[in-house]
């Protein structure tokens, strides 16, 4: 499987560096308009080919698959003409800038009998796939809400909001644990460089049923956090990613409830146990993903990370857009 990335400056040599170690997998060509970015791949990787122009990928009968790891506003063009030529298409998050880009390129792949994923590598973390086998078995029990916050002194989009930028990583995560259909979303945020693009935001998920997520993103914090908290009825469960090697800890930790209808008062008592911190699996998450795209294409198989849930974090994305330029309003998904 020859593999084409158009695409090298954060994520890309991440990328590259993943794929050369996929089984049955070459990367045969790096694409970059800055010239001085393709230095660095012949330098590292002097078997790999490198042009400034794009097309040399997306038109080339050698390669075929195509990894895109570029500005989001290009993704829909890019991932088109490589579908349009025969090629599998693996996209950087987000999928796309619209839900309409997200749809076309879902039915392009479709009629071509083509591949098109996702990269939402945070699926293929162990602590996430902990997380799922800890919610499927019930260890803590019926899911009553989700709390994310992923904030720091970051870099400042000029294409995408905060929510575009940081958001898609938490939103694919609460849609891969949590098996139920968001009913609604709330969003308010704020831009503090009076371009419109907004740097704080907060966006709440709603549900039909007894359950809530809640997700703070920041590109002006004076501290970096990326945790995650899931309230159960039995215990609660916390993630921390910025921890080196413990990023789960399991809390025993809940309470009972009743009313008293004559005095008109909730009556509520509070159980605190142990902390119990589970064992993950330690291999590289983006080179599960990177090998889910492979191994997806040679068996034709559906991968974790597929389109659909792309496409459905876009819906989320969009709606809340839509709610941040109206002030906070529900916008019904």
């Amino acid at each position: 499987m020859n593999i084409g990335i158009i695409g090298y400056g954060y994520w890309g040599p991440n990328l590259v560096r993943n794929f050369s170690l996929v089984n049955n997998c070459k990367v045969k060509m790096v694409s970059d308009f800055r010239q001085d970015r393709l230095v660095i791949v012949s330098k590292t990787y002097p078997g790999i080919k490198v042009s400034t122009d794009p097309d040399d990928i997306l038109l080339s009968k050698e390669i075929d698959a195509v990894v895109i790891a570029t500005p989001v506003f290009t993704h829909f063009s890019l991932a088109k003409k490589a579908l349009e030529n025969g090629k599998h298409v693996l996209l950087e998050k987000p999928m796309t800038s619209s839900i309409k880009e997200a749809e076309e390129l879902m039915n392009l792949a479709k009629q071509k009998g083509l591949l098109l994923m996702v990269d939402h590598t945070f699926l293929y973390t162990g602590a996430v796939m902990k997380m799922k086998q800890l919610i499927n078995e019930k260890t803590i029990g019926k899911i009553q809400y989700f709390d994310s916050s992923r904030i720091n002194l970051g870099l400042f989009q000029i294409d995408v909001n905060v929510l575009w930028d940081l958001a898609p990583h938490d939103i694919s995560i609460l849609l891969h644990l949590i098996n139920k259909k968001p009913y609604s979303v709330n969003a308010t945020g704020i831009s503090h460089t009076k371009n419109g693009i907004e740097n704080v935001a907060y966006l709440t998920i709603n549900y039909s049923e007894n359950f809530i997520a809640h997700f703070s993103c920041s590109w002006t914090s004076p501290v970096k956090l990326r945790t995650m908290l899931i309230g159960g009825d039995k215990k609660m469960l916390v993630f921390n990613d910025l921890e080196p090697s413990e990023k789960i800890r399991i809390y025993d930790t809940g309470y009972n409830y009743k009313t008293d209808e004559e005095k008109n008062r909730l009556m509520v008592d509070y159980r605190t146990g142990d902390v119990y911190i589970p064992k993950l699996e330690s291999k590289e998450a983006l080179f599960g993903m990177a090998s889910d795209f492979i191994n997806s294409i040679t068996n034709k198989t559906e991968p974790l990370s597929n389109a659909q849930l792309g496409l459905d974090v876009i819906q989320i994305l969009e709606a809340s857009q839509q709610s941040i330029k109206n002030n906070g309003k529900e916008i019904i998904l």
